[in-house]
């Protein structure tokens, strides 16, 4: 039997009995020799890729992301009998590492201390002694009442690194409970808390539901010491109304790894929005412990255990 990985990342899973490797060109369409292949990896796949696999492997039975993200592989037109697992969890410790990032740069001022040196200028409104919770701002992660709209596996990774710095968590999910020791509230209940809200994290996925979702009416909601992260996808933020958050000081800053489009387009607006910083969705892009899920998942494949994450 054999497995297709990509050549887009170095794979070296342990493969059951039985099964075989292949690297092949993740922005081409399948090789004719390679269309007996049970199994593919998707990784930065191409469109024309993913659909050469749909189309010309009549034996495949699992498709396996590396993303958590699957929408591409669901528009390229898989048969109903072929499996598709999620790369829900890879991502978790370098998405939650590169949102504190984004916030810890904003909340310490990092982007008027990177303009103050490119002017050569000892700003002493940035330094010096300062009151730990100035009024009107948000300049510590101690006692700061962070909102984690999307807590999966990322939202709960990042939660415990902001907990850790003190800071007070609450994730947003479409039911409400308790999620490794952290609140969870659905929903609905979102507006009541934003007024109070020092920080909003968006790891949401892009859906009909999620369309925009972070828009005019929840940044208004936001007080003006506030900053939005945005890690999920760039379609579940209005740009246009951030922008003009940002612009009016209705809310303090913002950071993006994500856009719609991406990439943003060098004419857009939002890159000169004051008090932004925007990464070119680089918060992932390195799978930990994909070796393994993949091995894991053949196994299963083969009546060894359960699936993980299958969509």
């Amino acid at each position: 039997m054999k497995i297709l990985l990509p050549d887009t990342i170095e794979l070296d899973p342990d493969l059951p009995e039985g099964w075989e490797a292949v690297v092949v060109d993740a922005r081409a369409p399948i090789p004719p020799e390679h269309h007996d292949a049970q199994a593919l990896v998707a990784w930065a796949a191409s469109r024309r890729h993913l659909a050469s696999a749909a189309a010309d492997l009549p034996d495949l039975r699992l498709v396996q992301s590396l993303s958590a993200g699957i929408e591409s592989i669901e528009a390229a037109g898989f048969r109903d009998d072929v499996i598709v697992a999620t790369g829900t969890g890879l991502h978790s410790v370098t998405v939650s590492e590169h949102a504190l990032g984004l916030i810890l740069a904003l909340v310490r001022r990092l982007p008027e201390v990177l303009e103050a040196q490119a002017r050569h200028e000892w700003s002493r409104e940035l330094g010096g002694a300062q009151p730990l919770h100035p009024a009107g701002r948000t300049t510590t992660l101690i006692d700061a009442e962070v909102l984690i709209w999307g807590f999966g596996d990322i939202g709960r990774t990042l939660a415990g690194h902001l907990s850790a710095l003190g800071a007070h968590v609450r994730g947003v999910a479409r039911s409400a409970g308790e999620r490794d020791g952290f609140e969870v509230v659905e929903e609905g209940d979102v507006a009541r808390l934003l007024p109070d809200t020092d920080i909003l994290v968006g790891i949401l996925p892009a859906t009909e539901t999620t369309s925009k979702v972070i828009g005019a009416d929840v940044l208004a909601a936001l007080p003006e010491r506030a900053f939005v992260i945005n890690v999920g996808r760039g379609a579940t933020l209005d740009q246009d109304a951030l922008g003009a958050a940002l612009r009016d000081g209705s809310i303090a800053g913002a950071g993006l790894d994500v856009t719609d489009p991406e990439p943003l387009p060098a004419e857009d607006p939002l890159w000169d929005a004051p008090n932004i910083i925007i990464t070119p969705h680089g918060a992932g892009g390195r799978p930990v412990g994909a070796s393994e899920r993949i091995a894991h998942n053949l196994r299963a494949l083969d009546g060894d255990g359960e699936l993980l994450q299958r969509a």
